[in-house]
């Protein structure tokens, strides 16, 4: 295995130092001088111009082999090689061989070749510049450096690469068109490495740089001669600083990249939700034109729309993620970017809220047309409901019954009056909001749509006023059928209370009519009154007739048959005449006691010296005929023309009154007799 060591420290000359280990195995010059080369190709020229002091370590190699690679040195560096120091082992090779050889190559070689044990070595090199190998102090490690190496060559590559990357990405985004632009960022769009490692990469090494522990260990000493020979710090600054100016030049071709691509994608997106709802959003609702004839048919009306409304929410729902997108790069300030982003955001809100608009104005149509279905249809219930009332006969049972219809009939009239003025109210509501659709038509001719929802709003309106109008008719005709059904009613009722009225009449004049008075002018007075009594009797009797005529012309006006008329008037006749009867019958009593009272009363005032004046004895005769006829009719009862009899007044009554006509008799029987004996009496003497 071939090992080299890095290049070490300096000569005395401040030239570099290069050690070439050599070992038992066989060493492949080949490799070595490739290896060579590579080693030489890192210092700079500068420090190449100061030469190099090659140590070639035989200790562990034979004399052919250390030959073989001093010549090579020849090939490969010489004029860089000033002084090859040729270390030799122990036991030592042929001294006159060696010597002779490489003294006689020295002008051919270009260079002085020593032969030196590794003790003798710092009389050419300063111990500090050596390794221990070498008795040196140098603090070395071959594979930390190696390791250190390959990172700053990874790096330097990686680096050098990225910067071509990213210089092509950056000079293309600075083309003169947009199209140029954008199609040379397509292609080398993204870097074969990440930039971010590299960067991270080149700053840990120029960190150890720094720190001047390239070459050395931990504990060593920290110290390395190849910083400023090797230009290996300034390299990797010179690098970080290209990569962070172009990589930051490449981020904010990203950024603007990015930022386009976002811009592309919203106005991509913006396009789509403005197409579809200027396309088949508004297509549904210019075939949405229509309010149904009916509840049902408006609520799948309402049905079908509230699918479309389904169908708008979730491109509303786009919309306002891109309106967020948009204020988000609106705030973000780019000015190039501003117009373009007002704009989109402009077109997408206009359509948005008409297309809203429409579907709110829709909506609201449909339920105006909904609550005007359904107040036509309460109100065509209420039609039916009255008309049903109307066409059932009435046949009620009394006045109050009547009464309590009429009302119902009335009230319900008056809810029908209520419903048709709320109905009018929708119907024109509605008219209204139709009348304003022609507004968001999109240049659609929608008269023809808009006059058959007109007329049939109209029609409806209309059929319910002529329905209305039907049934107040047949209101007018049932109303006045019933008044004249509760006058009806009230003219037999007041009929019947006639009748009684009458009978009362007739049994008061029979229970309490009963005195003749106790002379002629009480007589008379009781006489008067009775007259009175039987005014008021035949008045009874007369509103009684009328009213059961009145109860005849109402019932041939409604064409019906009175249930109580039949009988009243029968009832009336029959005690009109027991009254008239027992009225004649009284009043026949009263004159009679007139008669007899006054007869009596003008004998018994006669003075009886005036015997003249009863000269005719027939007077007295006469009033004891009356009272004796009053005394009779006294005792006999009143016959009516039905055969019926009824006596006036209790038997204790009529045998009070009776007594009383006798003692008055007895009176005039007296005064009789004192007027016969003056006669009697004249003759004898």
């Amino acid at each position: 295995l071939l090992f080299l060591s890095e290049i070490g420290g300096k000569d005395r000359r401040s030239g570099l130092i290069l050690t070439i280990p050599l070992c038992l195995e066989q060493t492949s010059m080949d490799e070595l001088s490739v290896t060579l080369d590579y080693l030489l190709s890192i210092p700079s020229e500068k420090c190449k111009a100061r030469g190099f002091t090659v140590i070639v370590d035989g200790r562990k190699s034979q004399w052919n082999v250390v030959k073989t690679v001093v010549l090579m040195l020849q090939n490969v560096v010489p004029a860089e090689v000033s002084l090859v120091c040729v270390v030799k082992p122990d036991e030592f090779w042929d001294k006159k061989v060696t010597h002779f050889c490489f003294w006689k190559e020295k002008d051919r070689l270009g260079f002085e070749v020593i032969l030196v044990s590794a003790n003798k070595l710092t009389r050419y090199i300063e111990p500090c510049q050596l390794t221990e190998d070498f008795g040196g102090t140098l603090t070395y490690d071959h594979m930390d450096w190696l390791n250190k190496r390959l990172v700053f060559e990874k790096f330097t590559k990686e680096s050098t690469s990225l910067l071509d990357e990213l210089a092509l990405i950056n000079n293309g985004s600075d083309k003169g068109t947009q199209q140029e632009r954008e199609r040379s960022i397509d292609l080398n769009f993204l870097p074969s490495v990440d930039p971010e490692t590299v960067l991270q990469t080149g700053h840990e090494l120029l960190s150890e740089l720094q720190q001047r522990r390239f070459n050395g260990s931990d504990g060593g000493v920290s110290w390395s001669p190849m910083d400023d020979e090797l230009l290996a710090q300034p390299q990797v600054m010179k690098l970080l600083d290209s990569l962070r100016e172009q990589y930051t030049r490449y981020q904010e071709v990203c950024r603007q990249r990015s930022k386009r691509t976002q811009l592309e994608e919203i106005q991509q997106k913006v396009m789509q939700v403005v197409n579809w709802l200027e396309g088949p959003g508004s297509e549904q609702l210019r075939t949405q034109w229509g309010i149904g004839d009916s509840i049902r048919a408006s609520q799948a009306l309402q049905q079908k729309h509230e699918e479309i409304e389904s169908q708008h929410s979730e491109w509303f729902a786009v919309y306002v993620e891109l309106n967020q997108q948009i204020a988000a790069l609106l705030n973000a300030g780019d000015e190039e970017d501003l117009v373009e982003l007002k704009a989109l955001q402009q077109q997408l809100s206009d359509v948005c809220y008409r297309q809203a608009s429409q579907l709110e104005f829709r909506q609201n149509l449909l339920q105006a047309a909904l609550e005007f279905h359904s107040v036509a249809q309460d109100l065509s219930q209420q039609l039916d409901g009255l008309l049903g009332m109307l066409c059932v006969d009435v046949a009620p049972a009394d006045g109050a019954s009547i009464q309590q219809t009429l009302k119902l009939l009335e009230e319900k009239l008056k809810s029908v009056d209520l419903g048709l003025q709320g109905l009018r109210e929708k119907g024109q509501s509605l008219l209204d909001q139709i009348s304003n659709q022609a507004s968001w038509a999109y240049g659609k001719d929608v008269t023809i749509e808009n006059k058959e929802n007109v007329d049939h709003i109209q029609g409806v309106m209309e059929d319910m006023q002529l329905r209305k109008q039907r049934c107040e008719d047949m209101v007018d005709v049932r109303r006045l059928k019933m008044l004249q059904m509760v006058q009806l009613f009230k003219c037999e009722e007041d009929a019947a209370q006639a009748v009684e009225w009458l009978s009362e009449l007739l049994d008061a004049l029979l229970k309490t009519h009963i005195r003749l008075g106790d002379d002629a002018q009480e007589t008379k007075v009781l006489l008067e009154k009775h007259r009175k009594f039987v005014d008021v009797a035949q008045s009874t009797y007369d509103y009684g007739r009328q009213l059961l005529q009145a109860t005849v012309v109402l019932c041939q006006s409604l064409r019906c048959t009175s249930r109580s008329s039949g009988d009243t008037l029968p009832r009336l006749n029959r005690v009109w005449k027991q009254f008239t009867v027992t009225s004649e019958e009284r009043v026949q009593r009263l004159e009679t006691a007139v008669a007899f009272h006054s007869s009596a009363e003008k004998i018994l005032q006669e003075c009886p010296e005036q015997p003249e004046a009863f000269n005719e004895m027939e007077q007295f005769d006469e009033i004891e005929a009356v009272g004796k006829s009053l005394l009779d009719r006294l005792t006999v009862p009143v016959v009516y023309p039905d055969g019926s009899e009824q006596y006036f007044g209790s038997p204790s009554d009529m045998a009070s009154a009776a007594e009383h006509i006798r003692e008055k008799m007895k009176l005039v029987s007296l005064k009789k007799q004192q007027l016969r004996q003056p006669e009697a009496t004249a003759p004898e003497s």
